[in-house]
């Protein structure tokens, strides 16, 4: 059986597109935000949360504003619910309001 070549996705005339727009596209669908609000989560966690927490939890995620947060310990779920308001602002202002609107903690998850 002979295989059919793909379409010359320049066909039409229009230049391509960035990587990262279907990407923000794809996670848009699943409910999760941009790009830029994993990789300030990654890069900038002890700003989220603060030096102190920041080598006791991690983020695991974030589904439709709720930025998902695994903690080890019950003591350090208690913390980070406590600075709910703070984190959802911090987020804020590094990245873009309502990118994270709440905040799980879900503990015994940290690797």
């Amino acid at each position: 059986m002979p295989i059919t070549p793909l379409p010359d996705p320049d066909a039409d005339g229009a230049p391509p597109r960035p990587l990262a727009d279907g990407i923000d596209r794809l996670l848009k669908g699943l409910g999760a935000p941009p790009v830029p609000v994993f990789t300030v989560l990654a890069e900038q966690w002890d700003q989220v949360v603060g030096p102190a927490a920041a080598p006791h939890c991690r983020p695991g995620g974030v589904t439709e504003g709720c930025l998902h947060i695994d903690v080890a310990e019950p003591a350090w779920a208690s913390q980070i619910r406590w600075q709910e308001a703070d984190i959802v602002r911090r987020v804020a202002e590094l990245t873009s309001p309502g990118a994270v609107t709440r905040v799980d903690v879900r503990v015994g998850r940290r690797r």
